[in-house]
């Protein structure tokens, strides 16, 4: 059974917010003894602020098992915005197939590895902080990339991306890690994307408008010549 929880990144945020409503409500009610209407709109508002702020933090448990090694999974939930050829000149400096997922304030934030390899790169940039549903975000953004290598050697690329409201990413990935299924690669506070960079041959299975769910949904899949090979049963 599923069953939501609060992600730790955003366990300090809510006790720092329940601390500051208290400050604020318990001075409201004091000082409007004759007018509680004041004090029951500022304790609706706050607690609705409570609320939100929790339900951002969501961290539901998602368990994918599937046997096939070359499916790659949505690292987050959104909606792709884009599914193009396009030259990555950050590190592979080569023609890629760029897969973008758009979150907004209201998706899950925490972020998932997409594949299972070994970590290469992990790295953090500063940059502006433009709307994450922009093209150029993607190169002009604060941003962290994580290159995942997997068993048969194919390089896989995820980079987050913050948005106009996003102000921090946080990336677990360490290079030379291994990285599995299952797992939170990081997670990005507010509006934002992920980017995923892979091989031109890849098979799509989902379009540019789908709604898709981290580590729920298979989006794509290697082809027979870069993938991984499925462990045999002994």
């Amino acid at each position: 059974m599923k069953r939501p929880r609060i992600h730790r990144e955003g366990r300090n945020t809510i006790i720092g917010l329940v601390l500051l409503l208290f400050i604020i409500n318990i001075p409201v009610y004091m000082f409007t003894a004759e007018n509680h209407w004041i004090f029951g709109v500022t304790l609706v508002i706050t607690a609705l602020l409570l609320v939100f702020v929790s339900y951002f933090f969501r961290n539901p448990v998602r368990v994918l098992e599937i046997d096939d090694p070359n499916f790659i999974i949505a690292p987050a939930d959104g909606r792709v915005v884009v599914i193009e050829p396009t030259d990555e000149n950050e590190y592979f400096h080569e023609r890629k197939l760029q897969v973008s997922i758009f979150m907004s304030p209201f998706n899950v934030h925490a972020n998932w590895y997409p594949i299972e390899g070994t970590i290469l790169v992990s790295e953090h940039q500063k940059g502006h902080h433009k709307g994450a549903w922009l093209p150029k975000s993607s190169t002009e953004n604060e941003r962290s990339l994580v290159v995942i290598e997997t068993p048969s050697k194919v390089l896989i690329a995820v980079r987050q991306v913050a948005g106009a409201m996003a102000r921090r990413i946080v990336t677990y990935a360490k290079a030379g890690k291994q990285c599995h299924r299952n797992t939170h690669l990081g997670f990005i506070k507010l509006g934002s994307r992920v980017d995923m960079y892979l091989p031109l041959d890849t098979e799509m299975f989902v379009e540019v408008g789908d709604s898709v769910r981290g580590n729920e949904t298979i989006i794509a899949r290697l082809t027979d010549e870069n993938a991984p090979k499925a462990e045999k049963n002994v």
